[in-house]
């Protein structure tokens, strides 16, 4: 985070935490409660119909009542980091300026813990605001490794989240993310390098790429994100906490024999180690 009373200018930070100096000098404006409404519905029928583009959800919205044009679907989905999941032409397309890696997972087969991980990052909806999820999972037992929560959509709390589960879980050999501007940022990109670690990436627009943190977002919005109206940053922390323990110690996976992730995550220690 900027500290305004440092030595260094906040040009330089910026620089080191690979973010714009607008970002900042930015005081966020307050979002509507009709907006802040809208974005809870759009969430949910994202998660019900993944596919929808603007033009649809708009569809969708107005079947139900909300008087909303197309575009400003659009904004609050950029907002919101939503993108429809679908095919997309050109999707070898590197944006420019920033080095698009191979994806590497393709007929892989993943046969122990700490093989792949993967990250992402998903909007989660306040009483009076929003903020972004971030996790890092083990793609053999589905173990969510770390998590963070935060009220800005930068590269910043997603490198601390990486940091932490490296500290306790030590480093997989594949890191796999989206093309997402987080995850090709300098900051992000030089910590998997200057760890060892290979990175791969999703082809743009090829969601089947990162399937199973796409189920654990599904499986936190309905058994947790939408029984609950959090009031605060705070009390969606203490809840998703919660919610992450189960889902790591107590939650048995149909996908996984009915066995915890954690129950898969160290037994598959044991057999990298074999």
């Amino acid at each position: 985070m900027i500290d305004r009373k440092s030595e260094l200018s906040v040009k330089r930070q910026c620089e080191l935490l690979s973010i714009p100096r607008s970002t900042a000098y930015y005081e966020p404006v307050e979002v509507s409660a009709s907006d802040l409404e809208l974005m809870r519905r759009m969430d949910e029928l994202h998660m019900e119909f993944p596919y929808a583009g603007s033009r649809k959800l708009r569809s969708f919205l107005k079947r139900e009542g909300y008087e909303v044009g197309r575009r400003h679907v659009r904004t609050l989905m950029i907002r919101m980091g939503l993108e429809a999941l679908y095919p997309k032409p050109n999707t070898s397309r590197r944006r420019e300026g920033c080095q698009i890696y191979p994806y590497l997972l393709r007929n892989l087969e993943i046969r122990h813990s700490n093989h792949v991980w993967a990250c992402d990052i998903t909007y989660i909806p306040l009483h009076r605001g929003f903020a972004y999820l971030f996790a890092v999972i083990d793609w053999y037992s589905r173990r969510v490794l770390s998590w963070r929560l935060s009220n800005t959509l930068t590269a910043v709390f997603c490198v601390e989240a990486v940091k932490e589960a490296f500290e306790r879980y030590g480093k997989p050999e594949i890191f796999n993310t989206d093309q997402g501007s987080q995850f090709t940022s300098e900051g992000f990109v030089g910590l998997l390098k200057e760890s060892g670690v290979r990175i791969s990436m999703d082809g743009k627009g090829s969601w089947r790429d990162n399937v199973f943190i796409e189920r654990l977002w599904r499986s936190v919005k309905y058994e947790e994100v939408y029984l609950h109206a959090y009031n605060s940053m705070t009390e969606a922390r203490t809840r998703l906490k919660g919610y992450l323990w189960r889902y790591n110690e107590k939650r048995p996976h149909q996908s996984l024999d009915n066995r915890t992730p954690d129950e898969v995550y160290y037994e598959g220690l044991g057999q990298r180690v074999a």
